[in-house]
């Protein structure tokens, strides 16, 4: 099995904030914004709309975003008849999956950039002087996992998950549009669903303690040597964390019983 680290969700690019994690450790991975058809007043959390969450949160930008991954069908506002978890690529980060042998069994943990909040008088307020350096700072955590059931590049096929962004006629014309389902269940726990959200747990931050959001805690199964790419470690203290420059999506692993013991923990 095949572990690719995504980074997913609001960045200082796209959306300008960090995604927040709620006082009951549901991580709210906010789409980034797009020209797609969706928008943040077709996704809810427990009722409450993105757009209201992304208000109080000081959002500045547009309201349509692009829902990808599509793990949950719940906060969605309306039942969409045949929806089933997916997720797309296009592009260089699809040619890159392609090239390590993205196939059938391979798992995606999807990670992004958040930041704890309170809710106190009908508003949401990111945390910032609690005194503990994961509730005060932003953090790097993995938030979602697609273990894959089908990878789909032929078009015809695509424009039957008309729901998902990736199904688009712009998209499906570029040659390297990729849609990849999710397995029923996961191979290694069939009590689980091949696709998922996951809760807020210390286990799944990738940040560094008392380091910027993007320095990872150093672990050999994503290290220099044991990626499927070539990359600089540009951490200040390369001895204690892992950073990789620049702007980039997917990063696969070198499979080894280590890296899928990780994978596993991260969300079992």
């Amino acid at each position: 099995m095949k572990v690719i680290l995504s980074r997913k969700g609001f960045d200082s690019v796209n959306g300008g904030i960090v995604s927040p994690i709620l006082e009951d450790g549901t991580m709210i991975s906010f789409p980034i914004p797009s020209n797609d058809s969706s928008s943040y007043n077709d996704l809810k959390y427990n009722g409450i709309l993105y757009s209201k969450i992304l208000s109080d949160l000081h959002y500045k930008g547009g309201q349509f975003c692009h829902v990808d991954p599509d793990l949950d069908q719940g906060r969605i506002s309306k039942e969409i008849d045949g929806w089933e978890p997916a997720f797309g690529q296009i592009d260089s980060s699809a040619t890159y999956l392609k090239n390590i042998g993205i196939k059938e069994g391979d798992l995606f943990l999807f990670f992004g950039n958040f930041h704890h909040v309170s809710y106190a008088n009908g508003s949401f307020k990111y945390i910032k002087k609690s005194g503990d350096f994961y509730k005060d700072n932003d953090l790097q955590v993995i938030w979602g996992y697609l273990q894959v059931g089908k990878v789909i590049d032929n078009p015809m096929e695509q424009k039957s998950f008309w729901w998902h962004p990736h199904s688009n006629e712009k998209r499906i014309e570029n040659k390297t549009n990729l849609i990849f389902t999710a397995s029923k269940n996961l191979s290694f726990d069939p009590s689980k669903p091949g696709a998922g959200l996951l809760s807020y747990d210390k286990k799944r931050v990738l940040t560094l303690e008392n380091g910027n959001k993007a320095t990872w805690i150093k672990k050999e199964i994503y290290d220099t040597d044991h990626i499927l790419s070539k990359r600089k470690n540009s951490a200040k203290d390369p001895s204690r964390g892992i950073y990789y420059a620049g702007i980039w999506q997917e990063l696969g692993l070198m499979e080894s019983d280590a890296c899928s013991l990780w994978a596993k923990l991260m969300i079992l």
